[in-house]
């Protein structure tokens, strides 16, 4: 794999420039090509057998994954055999459905990988296992007692949000509703859209509208972070969170969907104070919004110890660090390398 890079890597230089998924890709034609056995990752499930959805996609989403094809051709035409078209647009297609983000403990994006048999899982929002990351392994955890028979069925999402926004997202990413028990009963969508509690209530048509504004901000703000400085970024934050303040309580889930991109934008620029405002405002409502063992959770509450402790606040530090250990050793395991880390962080303040 590495040669395979490496030489395309050496040819292009500068101009190296494929997106994750058209370098997953091509690791997948190769190893297909050398491996063309199934692999210890595919004891249940081949790659070949992935769901593709390929009658789902609409033109965008074709046209998409025709551009990922040319720049597999583009980048590694003198390195890899393909395909035909037709088969490279299913691949592409089953690599979209089946593939996993990899992050470290503080959920910052490292990678993409595809890790067959635990694909097997399917999605519920109210998971009873979680699918953490060790080196190139995929470890699969219970996060509460499954019953004998019972099935498993991890997140394929970010369950912050309300019902809504979630079967939105699994739509668009992988074409089906979902009707775990949260999502039928719609149970936390009030306490996650919580309003703003004033003497004259808003009406029902403004807080429609509110919320139409917040979920057109999040998507302005994920296309802005391409091209805009840390400063312009931070002044979208601070002026949707004062507009969306005039409707929502901060524990809202757009209103903290905001703030972490403000909390992102400090840590970025180092202003760890501005981040550990954002970060106090989070954790608590995170808390109540997210399952339990949640590594959203985990992640904040590492994020605040990391920040006391450079603001030489180390009791604060402690503890905010061992609600973050209390959670990763359930979702982690006891002997993960990131537990490790973070006591020996303890030990070394």
């Amino acid at each position: 794999m590495h040669k395979l890079e490496c030489s395309a890597m050496c040819a292009f230089g500068q101009n190296w420039s494929p997106s994750e998924t058209v370098r997953l890709t091509a690791r997948i034609l190769a190893k297909q090509k050398t491996h063309p056995e199934r692999t210890q990752s595919e004891k249940l499930l081949a790659v070949k057998e992935f769901e593709s959805h390929l009658d789902k996609l609409d033109n965008e989403k074709r046209e998409l994954i025709q551009n990922d094809i040319a720049a597999l051709h583009h980048f590694y035409s003198k390195h890899l055999e393909y395909p035909d078209n037709a088969a490279l647009v299913v691949l592409f297609a089953q690599v979209n459905c089946n593939g996993f983000t990899i992050e470290d403990e503080e959920l910052s994006h490292l990678g993409s990988a595809i890790f067959p048999d635990v694909a097997l899982m399917n999605h519920s929002c109210c998971p009873n296992v979680i699918v953490t990351y060790k080196g190139t392994l995929a470890e699969v955890r219970a996060v509460r007692e499954i019953e004998p028979g019972e099935e498993v069925f991890t997140s394929y999402i970010d369950l912050l949000y309300p019902t809504e926004d979630r079967n939105d997202r699994l739509r668009d990413s992988y074409f089906f509703n979902c009707d775990c028990r949260e999502c039928i009963t719609k149970e936390k969508d009030k306490e996650k859209l919580e309003i703003r509690k004033l003497n004259d209530p808003p009406s029902a048509e403004t807080v429609r509208d509110m919320i139409k504004y917040a979920r057109n901000v999040i998507e302005e703000f994920r296309r802005a972070k391409h091209y805009k400085s840390p400063s312009e970024l931070l002044e979208i934050c601070e002026l949707s969170l004062d507009k969306m303040g005039a409707v929502f309580e901060d524990s809202n889930v757009y209103m903290l969907h905001m703030m972490y991109q403000a909390m992102g934008v400090c840590l970025y620029v180092q202003d760890w104070e501005g981040a550990l405002r954002y970060g106090q405002k989070i954790i608590r409502p995170y808390s109540k919004h997210y399952p339990s063992y949640s590594l959203n959770v985990a992640s904040m509450w590492l994020k605040l110890g990391r920040l006391y402790m450079a603001l030489e606040n180390r009791t604060a530090g402690v503890k905010a660090l061992k609600r973050a250990i209390a959670i990763m050793e359930v979702a982690h395991g006891k002997d993960h390398p990131y537990i490790s880390e973070i006591k020996k962080e303890l030990e070394d303040h």
